[in-house]
């Protein structure tokens, strides 16, 4: 789950096997590729769903395994 000011996401993200969450956010780029996404803001309000979608790593706040 990635949380942004505005927004929670829940999907996947690929990591190398043996990798850690913190490992692949230090290593990103400018964008957190996400598979299978689902969005909702932060009053739990369905916003949408996308097989792909890309997260500006500037605007995460939080990420956590789910």
């Amino acid at each position: 789950m990635i949380l942004t000011g505005t927004y929670r996401v829940k999907g996947f993200i690929s990591l190398v096997p043996g990798a850690r969450v913190t490992d692949y956010m230090v290593e990103a780029k400018d964008f957190i590729a996400v598979t299978d996404a689902e969005v909702r803001d932060l009053n739990d309000r369905h916003l949408l769903n996308a097989p792909f979608l890309n997260v500006s790593r500037e605007s995460v706040h939080i990420v956590a395994p789910l």
